[in-house]
This record gives C-alpha cells, structure tokens and sequence, in this order.
C-alpha cells in the first residue's frame, strides 16, 4: 500500500475525509499525540485499525467526534455531571466514557457496554472530522506498545505502507495521550492520567478514584491500563533519588547509555543524554520524542529521572513507568 503524505490544506483535509468514509485509515495530529483514524460505524473499518497497529481486540478505541450533537446517537445519555465536563474541558484533551448506543460497534469497545468519547481541540483534527460528518474512532497512530507518535515522521516510521494517508500537522502541543475519565459508574474514575489533570477534574467532579491498572483477564475499560504501551527497544529504568549519581555509578557498566534528565550535570562520555525541558508541560511534550530518538542511538539501556505526580507530571510518569514496566531503581 501506498500511504499519501497530506498537508493542512482544505484540498488535502477533504481528501482524508473521502478515505476515511470510504473506509480507509488516516492519521492526523491532535493536540495531544496523532490519532490512526477510521470510521467508527464501520466492523470493517475499525477492524483494519487494529491489524495495521497490531493492537489486542480487547484493547478499545476512542471515538472522535466535532460537535456535542454528535455525542447523541452513540449513547444512552449524557449525565448531568458529564455535559458539565464537556461544556469546560471540551474540545480538549479529556475522554469521557459513558454507556454505549448498539450503533457503535461491540468491536470499537472491547465488547464493553462503555464508549469513549473525545472532541480534540487540535485545529486540523476538528477540521477533519467536520469534513468527515462521521465520528471516527482513532487510537494512537503508531506500532502497538511503542512510544506513541508526536511528529507525523515517527507515524511514517511506524505504520508507513500499512495506511491509506497521514496529515502532517506538524508537531503535537501536549505530547502524551488524553485523560480518560469513566463517567459510567456512580463515583468517577480517572483511568488514564493526561492534560486535563486530576486536581482539575476533582474541582470539577469532587471525589473522583484513580484506577491506572485492570486485573488479569479483566477488559480494559480504557486504552493504556492493560498492556506494556510506549516501550522503546532497549530496556529502561526509572531513576529515584539522586540522579546524577546514579548515572556516573552505573553508565561505566554499558557500551552505551541513554539517559532522559530534567537537571543539568557532569555525565559520562558514553552517555547520551537529552533533557525534558525546563517545566512539566516540556517533560510531557518531550518524553515520547526523547524514547524514540534513543531507539535510533543504539543505546544499550535507557535511564530516566523520576518525578513527582502532581499536574500534568501525574500522565507523564505513568507512561514513563509504563515504557519501563515499572522497573524502578533507586540512588539510596
């Protein structure tokens, strides 16, 4: 297969939008990381995302949609306290999980009585699905586990000649998938942290629980809570405590290291060392990057500086402890 590489322009974004109603797959950027798209109403359609990611079928989707009358038909109905979030933190990145219409197929939810729903504020991405008038489910645009796509190159990367199209819309502003929040269930539930943070929700909401984590041969009700996700080749391991000390302890022990700071420091010469940033907006938009960048350095073992999890920093080390598969080591 041949993927088309398509800009931003009106001509292009309705082009995606005549794939993805003839049932192709499309990724494009949203604000938070690219999305592999495909129409959501469609067994076919939605089958086909899961064999180019090589993602689980009990792995479910979210569904992208434009506007809130678009919410209707795809549910039972919208509770008070859900409208209330859409109406404050919509078009933005939180999904919002709520009972399912028949109409959306049992193939986009895991067989779950649940859907996720999600109205990104990316430009481009609102563009399209205005384009496409029909809602479109869209997990990350990437291999199935693997660090998830930021830049439409690392999609390219990924999943080149297995989709019909990317929009490149350059690079995403948050950099780490959406916050899920269950709203389907008498108490709420965070089941994945992102840009919309907890402290928010919970201003919102009042007391809302975190399930990060499913139990064995439990579907999951979210995308990310069940498998290894975001993983780069080489193994790596979250560092607690004193950071630079670790690294200057332990790199002599390896070819070549992979080290992912957020201090500035005197490290050995056979690291390579990229930092997050300067604040935790850039540790999110940067760890994804950063993994992927590492996987093209031939890097013998990755180590990564732990962080606290207030904000947004919450969603950037529970992917981080997923790349990792919470292998957690300490300077102490």
């Amino acid at each position: 297969m041949n993927t088309l590489m398509l800009t931003t322009s009106d001509e292009d974004l309705a082009r995606a939008a005549e794939l993805l109603k003839g049932g192709g797959l499309v990724a494009f950027p949203t604000e938070t990381v690219y999305g592999l798209g495909a129409n959501a109403l469609s067994e076919r359609a939605v089958k086909s995302i899961f064999e180019a990611k090589g993602r689980p079928s009990d792995n479910p989707l979210i569904v992208h949609i434009a506007c809130f009358e678009a919410v209707l038909p795809l549910v039972e109905a919208v509770p008070p306290a859900a409208k209330l979030l859409m109406d404050i933190f919509w078009p933005g990145p939180l999904t919002i999980i709520l009972k399912k219409n028949p109409v959306v197929p049992d193939c986009v939810t895991a067989g779950l009585d649940t859907v996720a729903l999600r109205m990104p504020k990316n430009e481009v991405a609102l563009k399209l699905l205005k384009k496409c008038t029909i809602p479109i489910a869209a997990p990350s645009a990437n291999s199935s586990g693997k660090p998830s796509p930021t830049l439409a190159s690392h999609v390219a990367h990924d999943l080149g000649g297995r989709i019909d199209a990317i929009v490149d819309g350059g690079k995403c502003s948050i950099g780490l998938e959406s916050t899920v929040i269950d709203m389907s269930r008498e108490v709420p539930a965070l089941l994945r942290p992102g840009g919309v943070t907890y402290e928010q929700l919970t201003e919102v909401l009042g007391p809302v629980e975190r399930c990060f984590e499913c139990k064995n041969g439990e579907t999951p009700r979210s995308p990310g809570i069940k498998y290894r996700h975001y993983a780069p080749r080489a193994p790596l391991f979250v560092v607690r405590g004193n950071f630079i000390e670790y690294i200057n302890e332990n790199a002599p022990k390896y070819n070549k290291v992979g080290v992912i700071s957020q201090v500035a420091g005197e490290f050995p010469e056979n690291c390579v060392v990229l930092y997050l940033g300067d604040r935790p907006e850039e540790y999110a938009s940067n760890l994804f990057a950063h993994l992927r960048s590492l996987d093209r350095a031939d890097i013998d073992v990755i180590f990564a500086q732990d962080m606290d999890d207030t904000g947004i920093n919450l969603a950037t080390r529970n992917r981080l402890y997923k790349a990792a598969g919470n292998n957690v080591v300490s300077s102490d």
